[in-house]
């Protein structure tokens, strides 16, 4: 299924729909909000799959309809991303920052403050007096869907509850000012999710699916899943090692090469730039950039 929050002219306060091709199916009878569902695990899943199976063709509402949240608008914890977790982009970070290019031989995890999430076609903020570096990071997003530690690889996929897309916005002259990520990847705005989060039964292989980001319509990244470092199973094993994970919890897998910092010259977001970010078989996440306020 894909799973989608929600609002529209008819209901103020944020709601659950299935999506089905280019309409929704309001689930709310059976689930108030994302993460009630991704907590009910599989019973709630089934519950909900039977509204769906039961809906009329009047409970179908057409997509542009409706405002798309991003899936989960408030999450309970910071989200969990890895850095230079492709090669590719790895070595063009290395020669971006003119250092020696080296593989990571253990994932990179930092955080990005909850306060920064986005929507799907939300408006990121752009204010030249907090950064003029803004750039972009396309990634493969899942969720967990059960409290779990110290998880074995060989169990970790059971702990998926789903997939979504995930631009991992970043302030590049606030990651080096502070040297460090949290500062300038937690920015308001700056992490848009979404447009929906797609269950496991219909993502076929999570680690071959293609990824691509463009900026005003020009491919800045494309790439495959297949060319992780570290895979999901693995990024679960070693972050739940000692540290307990719950459902709800974002963890975002690192972004291909492509990224503006590493182009000659670097190339960042500007005002009214539209960036699409684009997964197979979970669709585009596009947002636009804001106008500086006066």
């Amino acid at each position: 299924m894909k799973l989608a929050t929600y609002t529209n002219t008819h209901v103020a306060d944020p709601r659950v729909g299935v999506v089905m091709n280019a309409s929704l199916i309001d689930v709310s009878a059976a689930v108030p909000d994302m993460l009630t569902l991704i907590e009910g695990g599989a019973e709630l899943l089934l519950a909900v799959a039977q509204l769906v199976r039961n809906a009329s063709p009047e409970q179908y509402i057409p997509l542009d309809h409706v405002r798309l949240l991003a899936p989960i608008p408030r999450p309970r914890k910071n989200m969990v991303c890895l850095g230079k977790n492709y090669a590719a982009h790895a070595a063009e970070t290395a020669r971006a920052l003119q250092r020696p290019e080296k593989i990571p031989t253990d994932p990179i995890f930092f955080t990005k403050s909850v306060t920064a999430i986005n929507h799907p076609d939300g408006s990121i903020p752009y204010d030249p007096a907090i950064s003029t570096q803004i750039d972009w990071e396309v990634e493969l997003a899942f969720i967990i869907g059960q409290r779990g530690k110290n998880i074995s690889s060989d169990e970790a996929m059971s702990y998926v509850f789903g997939y979504t897309i995930f631009n991992d916005i970043s302030a590049r002259d606030l990651q080096s000012q502070h040297r460090q990520f949290f500062k300038g990847k937690s920015l308001d705005g700056t992490a848009p999710m979404g447009p929906w989060i797609v269950t496991p039964d219909e993502i076929d292989n999570p680690h071959g699916l293609s990824l691509h980001l463009r900026v005003n319509g020009q491919i800045k990244q494309q790439g495959q899943t297949s060319d992780m470092i570290f895979t999901i199973p693995k990024i679960i094993a070693i972050l739940s090692h000692g540290m307990t994970l719950e459902p709800g919890d974002i963890v975002a897998t690192g972004t291909p090469d492509g990224v503006g910092m590493a182009m000659d010259p670097p190339e960042y977001l500007q005002p009214g730039d539209t960036i699409e970010a684009e997964i197979e078989q979970i669709g585009v996440l596009r947002n636009t950039i804001g106008t500086p306020q006066s």
